[in-house]
């Protein structure tokens, strides 16, 4: 008798067979996570931990050593984890017995969420705005922004800015600026052109600050007006106002306006990528507020989804001239998330997380710029609410003519390796990942980033010795 081929085998596989080899604790787990994941896994490298439990903003291994997580899931866990309102919403939305998947069908907890979401949107936005649920990255949210503006104004060709990071689909990957993860993608979106982005310490103009700003967008401006650039005139703008793994870089008001008047002029959406950034992380909702100025299109994902996966385009409505199912998928219907995003916009809003995130960042960029000046090793230090970065130097280099020290990849990850021995997890980004960077949840207290500043001056004082 033949078994027919579409049985389970009566004799599973063996997980076992893969198993420690006599390895225990966080070193069993990854010994099995290098045998089962590709080669393409990232954080387990730097950060070498199996995670047992986690509250808050700290990390318990599966050793039972805690950590201060300062990387909060790449800033999306805005109140740390396993805050008992997540908990709340995830059991209510249980309850009510509703599906926890309805495509883009609505029910009662999406009309809740599109509602509070409204109610965060700057003014002037919202009352004419739309919103397109997308699959749950982020990077599927910038690739249904770049669609829209394709479709609204018949263009192709989109500018992106140097620094940007945007997501590793095809079309986010296209209008990431980083050239290490592109070089290995063959066949990338054509028509991206890349603009300079103001970054005082890295000047791409060797001149720093203000001037900077005003060449870059006289730059961007000549080559929309010049008639010989051998430039079209671009479907969209996409632009971080902080960006984030690009090393946190922060525009200026001054420039975002530039950038604002500039595509009003010349009748071009401006996409503002909200993903990191976005629902209080730089001590505004949005991080495009600071200057003033309202986008076309917002693109929010990470925070907005209370710790679940959950991604979103909101866009002024004059855009919406996409037919049905021109931008789908399956998972955009994530009924939890949307329970789980109402209960911490509701939650920052009530408790004044922005201002918390404000006021925190202040604190800690003044000590940040007190390490400057003790430990040469730090090049730069910026950031805007509780989304912070030190810039790693190597000053056995020679310096620019503006006084910048070559990047020091080696010692921005040997300070990595070095605070989480002492219990901090922080990451590390921008050019040559030099740049260590913060991203701590919004409920940040006093008593802990004294607990964090303590220990990157430990590791500091420890690096200056040598």
């Amino acid at each position: 008798m033949h078994k027919n081929s579409n049985t389970i085998s009566e004799k599973p596989i063996d997980l076992h067979h893969f198993a420690s080899n006599g390895k225990s604790g966080n070193e069993k787990y990854l010994h099995r996570q290098r045998k089962f994941e590709s080669n393409a896994r990232s954080y387990p490298r730097r950060i070498p931990i199996a995670i047992k439990e986690a509250q808050d903003i700290y990390v318990t291994d599966v050793e039972g050593n805690q950590y201060i997580d300062c990387l909060s899931g790449a800033g999306s866990l805005a109140l740390g984890h396993n805050h008992p309102c997540i908990h709340e919403a995830i059991q209510k939305c249980i309850d009510t017995k509703l599906p926890l998947l309805t495509l883009d069908i609505t029910t009662p907890i999406k009309d809740k969420f599109v509602e509070t979401l409204f109610g965060i949107l700057p003014k002037g936005f919202r009352e004419n705005a739309k919103v397109q649920f997308c699959s749950p990255c982020g990077a599927d949210a910038i690739e249904a922004a770049i669609k829209l503006t394709k479709i609204a104004t018949g263009r192709s060709s989109v500018f992106a800015f140097s620094g940007s990071y945007h997501g590793m689909t095809n079309g986010a990957l296209s209008l990431t600026a980083n050239t290490k993860v592109k070089d290995q993608a063959l066949n990338l979106m054509k028509d991206v052109f890349f603009m300079p982005f103001p970054y005082s310490y890295r000047c791409p103009f060797g001149v720093g600050g203000v001037e900077a700003e005003k060449i870059s967008l006289h730059y961007i401006e000549n080559l929309l007006s010049d008639s010989h650039s051998g430039v079209l005139k671009p479907a969209a703008f996409i632009l971080e106002a902080v960006q984030g793994e690009g090393g946190t870089i922060v525009a200026s008001p001054y420039w975002l306006q530039g950038i604002r008047r500039i595509t009003k002029k010349y009748d071009i959406p401006l996409i503002v990528d909200e993903v990191q950034a976005g629902i209080g992380r730089t001590g505004d909702m949005f991080a495009f507020e600071e200057a003033g100025i309202t986008p076309d299109v917002i693109v929010i994902s990470k925070a907005i989804g209370g710790s679940l996966p959950l991604s979103l385009i909101v866009y002024r409505d004059h855009l919406d001239k996409w037919t049905p199912g021109s931008h789908a998928g399956t998972f955009r219907g994530n009924q939890m998330a949307m329970a789980t995003g109402t209960a911490v916009l509701n939650y920052i809003t009530k408790h004044q997380l922005v201002q918390n995130s404000k006021k925190k960042g202040i604190h800690m960029l003044k000590i940040f710029n007190e390490f400057k000046a003790l430990y040469p090793f730090i090049g730069d230090v910026r950031g805007r609410g509780l989304m912070l970065a030190i810039e790693i130097v190597d000053t056995d280099k020679k310096t620019s003519h503006l006084g910048s020290y070559p990047t020091s990849p080696k010692l921005a990850s040997e300070i990595q390796k070095r605070c989480f021995d002492k219990g901090l997890i922080i990451e590390t980004g921008g050019r040559e990942s030099s740049v260590l960077r913060l991203l701590p949840p919004l409920t940040l207290t006093d008593e802990q980033a004294k607990d964090i500043l303590f220990i990157l001056d430990e590791v500091f004082k420890s690096i200056n010795k040598n």
